[in-house]
């Protein structure tokens, strides 16, 4: 048994040899190659280790070799990262293995290349002013920052938006390697392409060896692929004096503010002239002359965007219109006044023009007559009934559509226009009344009846009647006679006209009046009545057809005896319904065997439309 104690030590020997061996073959230590901003690197370390290690020892060394940094660490919490100072460098990190009995593994060795330095920014031009929408746009990036940082120069970071804040990578502290759109770029011109109408910006960064972005330098680019919109300043229609026409030019982009011969203008022509150019967003020039102008216009924008041309028409007509009379009157109308009007640019206006009358050779205003447009034609109704006989001479007024005005008072075929008047046959017209029958007669003045024509009856009832007026029309029989059973109903002035016609003058007869009488009954309640006994009633009633009211109609009560005359003994008064009562006692015993008469007399009062009128009388004999 002791050979085999003395064996198993030197066994386990080999065992650890051989182990240590294959560690050495296989342990290393492994960092990050590149460059990092961030101090804290991570590590992966498998180390060779000593015979019952307890701690791990780190050394840190800067590019000097210089010791920077030192620590241990348990062999169990061993580092997954190592923090390097503040200063960028490039680092060496050496750790190693220890064992309680200060026995030391091999050292392992890693490179930590640390660098947060911000590049300056970089140059950047925007391309002047404003560029074509069909130009590709670029930019100049100036040359790499310097001083480089201790990592180098990586590349550029770019970004082309429409806002007015962005970054060109996804973080602010840090790009990516694909974030770089131009890695290891020196710096020149940089192609954009095409871009859509509007105000772009440009942000670009540089990034070092690190991926630590520079500030952002930021660039618009302008692009403009809309020509300018035209309008014209001109009178719409029809003018009748020269005209100032402008154009005017707008854009909303790069604007038509003058910047010198290379910059916007506009530009104007009329009837095919050299165009009129003048800086800036309007351009003005005169049409003079009578007829129809053709006018064109265009404009370039500052970015150099050129419209199509545009045209217009000015019509200008500067003569006045003519106006004449037609040769001879209508025989089926005398008393229509026609004109017609002729202008052969504009054109008669269809809503302006008179004709007006003055008696001839008076030098007086002339007197407009209800006109109406009738295309090329003004034409006016004279109502010649309502003048007296004379001569009348006329007037047309026209006017064309650019606003000229002629005057005009000759006939188509020469010669003033003159009428006498009366300008129709005169008709005669009379009434007269016969009770409440009226019969009238219409004539022509010098020749025979006017047969089968309308004449209008009126009748005008006195005050406080309802209807005030009434209206009905008869018609002439071949003799020209006409006639009219009045209605009864108050006192009126009955008055007969006949309207005329196109060859026949207005006739109204002289008025008449009808007088009518109020109507009133009386009874008594006895045709005898005793001395000191029972009253006789008194009652009756008045007609009251077509009065506006009947209360308050005073009625006087009248007496007397063969062979005397009559006294009134008492005044009553009407109630709303015309009617009206009275008790009379008989206390005289002289009427004893005396016949007495009774009767109701009016005579009428303010307001009331009929004349006096007295009821029959009644008998009442006294005992």
């Amino acid at each position: 048994m002791k050979p085999a104690s003395n064996l198993l030590p030197a066994l386990l020997a080999i065992f650890f040899a051989f182990s240590a061996q294959a560690t050495a073959a296989t342990g290393a230590l492994t960092s990050a190659t590149g460059w990092q901003a961030k101090r804290a690197f991570p590590i992966e370390w498998d180390p060779i280790a000593p015979s019952q290690p307890t701690e791990a020892v780190y050394r840190i060394w800067d590019s000097q070799d210089q010791l920077v940094l030192g620590f241990h660490r348990p062999f169990s919490e061993r580092l997954k990262d190592v923090e390097v100072p503040a200063v960028p460098d490039v680092y060496t990190l050496e750790a190693w293995l220890e064992n309680s009995a200060d026995e030391a593994g091999p050292p392992s060795f890693a490179t930590l290349r640390f660098d947060d330095t911000v590049p300056s920014p970089p140059g950047l031009d925007s391309p002047p002013g404003w560029i074509l929408g069909t130009q590709p746009a670029a930019v100049q990036i100036a040359a790499a920052p310097d001083p480089l940082p201790l990592s180098g120069f990586e590349g550029f970071a770019v970004s082309v938006d429409r806002g007015s804040d962005g970054f060109p990578c996804a973080q602010t502290d840090i790009c990516r390697a694909d974030e770089i759109d131009l890695a290891g770029y020196e710096g020149g011109t940089v192609a954009l392409g095409t871009l859509p109408e509007g105000i772009h910006f440009v942000r670009v960064a540089a990034v070092s060896g690190a991926g630590v972005p520079s500030e952002v330098t930021t660039a618009a680019v302008r692009i403009d692929g809309s020509a300018p919109a035209l309008s014209l300043a001109a009178p719409a229609g029809w003018s009748n004096r020269p005209v100032l026409v402008t154009a005017h030019a707008a854009d909303p982009l790069s604007g038509m503010a003058a910047a010198g011969p290379l910059g916007p203008f506009t530009a104007i022509a009329v009837d095919g002239a050299a165009p009129a150019r003048t800086l800036g967003d309007a351009a003005s020039a005169w049409v003079t002359g009578s007829g129809a102008h053709a006018v064109e216009y265009f404009a370039r924008d500052l970015a150099g965007n050129l419209s199509d041309t545009a045209g217009s028409i000015v019509r200008i007509d500067e003569d006045p219109p003519r106006a004449s009379f037609a040769a001879s009157q209508d025989p089926a109308e005398p008393e229509r006044i026609e004109a017609t009007v002729g202008d052969p640019l504009s054109g008669p206006s269809p809503d302006r023009g008179s004709i007006a009358i003055r008696p001839a050779g008076t030098g007086l205003s002339f007197e407009p007559l209800p006109t109406r447009n009738a295309g090329d034609r003004l034409v006016a109704h004279w109502d010649s009934d309502s003048y007296p006989p004379g001569k009348y001479e006329f007037l047309a007024t026209a006017f064309d559509l650019a606003g000229n005005t002629g005057a005009g008072t000759n006939r188509d075929r020469g010669g003033r226009m003159v009428l006498v008047n009366p300008l129709k046959a005169q008709v005669g017209l009379e009434i007269k009344l016969s009770g409440r029958r009226l019969n009238g007669r219409l004539w022509r003045v010098g020749g025979g009846p006017v047969a089968g024509r309308d004449v209008t009856i009126t009748e005008t009832f006195a005050p406080g009647s309802r209807p005030r007026q009434r209206t009905t029309v008869v018609g002439t029989d071949n003799a020209g006679a006409f006639s009219l059973r009045l209605r009864q109903g108050p006192s009126r002035d009955v008055v007969a006209r006949f309207a005329g016609t196109a060859l026949l003058t207005r006739a109204t007869g002289d008025a008449a009046h009808l007088a009518a009488a109020t109507k009133v009954q009386l009874r008594a309640s006895a045709t005898t009545a005793r001395v000191g006994g029972k009253p006789v009633v008194f009652s009756g009633k008045v007609a009251h057809r077509g009065a506006a009211t009947v209360g308050g109609l005073p009625v006087e009560l009248q007496f007397r005896f063969r062979g005397g005359a009559w006294s009134e003994f008492r005044t009553v008064e009407t109630n709303a319904r015309g009617r009206f009562r009275y008790r009379y006692r008989f206390s005289d015993d002289d009427s004893r065997g005396v016949s007495f008469q009774f009767r109701a007399q009016i005579k009428g009062r303010e307001g009331w439309p009929y004349g006096p009128g007295t009821s029959r009388p009644v008998k009442v004999t006294g005992r």
